[in-house]
């Protein structure tokens, strides 16, 4: 059975995003029951688990049946605009297409059932049509697609039925489960839809739900403070994107990716053009619109310097923190940059190679010296998004795609492994615990399985990704020259740090004599729901998605995330491609990585087990570097010095402005209304009722007089008749 051959996968597709959406509404219309009050999570839990079931099915067939065609062979995103013939040529000044349907494609599409589109099958729907104007919902399917479904459903399903423990007891449990449910809608929409500018909707909304989530607990000082801080940060970055998305409008009249790409593989292959704008040649515009888009990315993804809102996230729920750390909010930076991939120039490449380099180098250079566990765990966050922004720049796609889904399965079992310390504890500063290795064993045995994951330590799945890492970043060093080689160094001592700051991590955590004996005797293992759920991902965290076998379809998953052509690049006479890695440097980027875990693993020994020199002779040898690191390379205090204040000073002198000018101005205008008022209310009162007045007095007066003619005799009626006839009669006879 061809799966991909009517309009069967629209409908799953469809139910996998609609199914979060009916939880969110069964939560949110009946909070007021006393089913919903007290099992609030069932409903949330049966629709999540439903959609995890229509991603599998989808993936099944997509991946492991090879319904989507051959890697090998053709591109993500190609087939829908192939199929469609995109015109590049917008209403809006875009390219014009010269010729374009005369030549065959670069390369041309050996599978066009590559990508699974919904408007093919007549599963669309208009929500825009303004002259040529449109924006059309609809849904994209491919290999990206498939795996990104998969991953953010399990992680999501999994965090609910941690949450079912977690935050029992809690007065506003089912409301909790509805954010869960809108957040899960919001990831996925952005995930299947074909739009720029629907995903720049759900991008909205997903930021919308971290705002919810992180300041959950409103009634405490921090967590409303971080919601806030999170929201706002984000605003910049995506003011940015919003404005890239106009760009791109102007440049091909559409912001339909499938339509997008079809523009610009026409571009590449010559058979059309984009004209200037703005006075900006091709390939100015194609980068500074490749700029603003990854604004948007940037601050989501929390990279430098935009990275201040996730640690500070950490106040929201740990179930809410493993969410948005693993599958939905950071991912969504690292999903979108993948998406449009075929866009950036080589100029915006390098620019998020860097981004992603300083990210990693600096967030890690953090996870060293800080004490908090889920802040350890939120800067670890920063540093592997870095990484993974730092593959995309150099040219690893599959690389730092692979990653990202390695990423969520240790790092969410490594964030509700947190929660369950926390939960025994009640307390987040490591420097309270130790000991707890045979308190929390199954907490201990899970969160030790994920560090070594998350360390690259050889055959957990962290350990596959990262060295696709190392390795495309010293081919694409080694292309452009030694001075390109930061990205690859940070990327092999990143290991090395990271393995230290986890192992660190864990040994304040779990090893050592109790550091607290009150919570030490109160510690214990937490209940099933929470439980299971680490057991799962633990397991993922060994055999998942990393292990370089064939098991999918008959390839690995780096070769199922196949990049599309660097059709920017190729647009402006570049190269899209590095070279590709040899037997010969794997093995070396293999033995490496060892050696650097190793480096980071007897630090930590040296310093924590046998302390020698312990961590107070590091901390006074380093003093000022470590009080510049522990307050965060003063990223805090530089805004605040800086665009709070200038914020404040602005807001200070509009209202200024706003009292002593606007206000006053309005305040003049109503005296003198109020003058003006008094003087009609005079003249009225003078004039027009004493015209009034005098006329009623007058009436008055006649009246008076009249009314004496009124006698009641009837002789005098007759005189006044008889009179009245004579003075006619004299009248008539004057004038003849």
């Amino acid at each position: 059975m061809d799966f991909f051959h009517d309009a069967t996968p629209g409908w799953y597709a469809l139910a996998i995003l609609l199914l979060p959406l009916a939880g969110f509404c069964w939560n949110a219309f009946t909070y007021r029951t006393e089913f919903t009050r007290k099992r609030g999570h069932i409903v949330p839990l049966l629709t999540i688990g439903a959609a995890l079931f229509c991603a599998l099915t989808i993936f099944k067939h997509a991946v492991l049946d090879e319904e989507l065609g051959d890697p090998a062979i053709a591109h993500a995103g190609a087939g829908h605009a192939a199929a469609h013939g995109a015109d590049p040529g917008g209403a809006h000044g875009g390219a014009a297409a010269t010729d374009a349907a005369a030549k065959p494609a670069h390369g041309a599409l050996a599978d066009p059932r590559w990508n699974w589109s919904s408007k093919d099958h007549g599963l669309v729907y208009e929500i825009i049509r303004s002259g040529a104007f449109r924006i059309e919902a609809g849904i994209s399917i491919d290999h990206l697609t498939a795996t990104m479904l998969v991953v953010v459903t399990l992680v999501a399903f999994l965090v609910h039925l941690y949450s079912s423990s977690y935050m029992h007891g809690d007065k506003r449990f089912s409301r909790f489960f509805a954010f869960l449910q809108l957040f899960s809608f919001s990831m996925l929409g952005l995930i299947l839809t074909d739009n720029l500018l629907l995903l720049f909707c759900f991008w909205e909304l997903v930021g919308l739900c971290s705002y919810f989530l992180i300041g959950f607990w409103f009634e405490k000082d921090d967590p409303p403070r971080a919601s806030m801080k999170a929201f706002m940060t984000n605003r910049f970055g995506d003011v940015g994107f919003l404005i890239g998305i106009m760009l791109v409008y102007r440049m091909f009249g559409t912001t339909d990716l499938g339509e997008i790409y079809a523009a610009m593989q026409a571009v590449a292959e010559g058979r059309a053009e984009i004209p200037p704008l703005y006075g900006w040649e091709a390939g100015t515009l194609l980068t500074v619109a490749g700029l603003c888009l990854f604004m948007g990315p940037m601050a989501k993804s929390a990279q430098v310097p935009l990275h201040v809102w996730l640690p500070d996230a950490m106040a929201g729920p740990t179930p809410v923190s493993a969410l948005i750390h693993a599958a939905t909010m950071v991912a969504a930076g690292v999903y979108m940059v993948g998406r449009i991939y075929f866009f950036f120039t080589p100029t915006v490449l390098a620019f998020i190679a860097g981004i992603g380099t300083v990210t990693a180098l600096l967030a890690a250079t953090i996870g060293l010296v800080h004490n908090n566990i889920k802040k350890v765990l939120a800067y670890s966050t920063c540093s592997q998004l870095g990484y993974m922004m730092l593959s995309l720049g150099v040219g690893g796609y599959s690389a730092g795609l692979f990653h990202l889904y390695t990423h969520a399965f240790f790092k969410a079992c490594l964030f509700l492994g947190a929660g369950s310390v926390i939960h025994a504890v009640h307390t987040e500063d490591m420097r309270e615990m130790g000991g707890l290795k045979s308190k929390l064993p199954v907490t201990y045995r899970t969160m030790l399985i994920a560090t070594l994951a998350l360390g690259g330590v050889p055959f957990f799945s962290g350990a596959f990704s990262k060295e696709l890492i190392v390795e495309h970043a010293l081919m694409w060093g080694w292309s452009h020259g030694i001075a390109h080689m930061l990205p690859a160094l940070v990327a092999i001592g990143g290991g090395g740090l990271t393995f230290f700051y986890m192992m660190r991590l864990i040994y304040l955590t779990f090893y050592g004599a109790p550091r607290d004996q009150h919570k030490f005797e109160h510690a214990h293992e937490s209940p099933a729901p929470m439980t299971i759920p680490l057991l799962v991902l633990a397991f993922l965290s060994i055999f998942s998605v990393g292990w370089p076998i064939p098991v999918w379809g008959g390839h690995t998953l780096p070769q199922l995330l196949a990049a599309p052509p660097a059709l920017a690049s190729i647009a402006l006479g570049h190269g899209g491609d590095h070279g590709h890695g040899n037997l010969a440097l794997v093995l070396a980027v293999l033995v490496i990585s060892c050696a650097v875990i190793w480096a980071g693993y007897r630090l930590y020994q040296r310093t924590y087990k046998e302390r020698n020199p312990g961590p107070e002779v590091w901390v006074a040898r380093l003093k000022p570097l470590h009080h510049t690191v522990s307050n965060l390379y003063w990223f805090d205090e530089f805004y605040r010095a800086t665009l709070l204040r200038f914020s404040f000073a602005t807001a200070r002198v509009l209202a200024l402005v706003d009292q002593k000018g606007i206000d006053a101005i309005v305040n003049g205008v109503g005296a003198l209304g109020q003058v003006i008022g008094r003087g009609f209310a005079a003249f009225d009162r003078i004039v027009v009722d004493g015209l009034v007045n005098v006329w009623a007095t007058l009436s008055h007066a006649l009246a008076r007089k009249l009314r004496r003619l009124q006698t009641g005799n009837l002789q005098d009626y007759l005189a006044f008749a008889v009179g009245g006839m004579a003075l006619v009669t004299l009248f008539f006879l004057f004038l003849a």
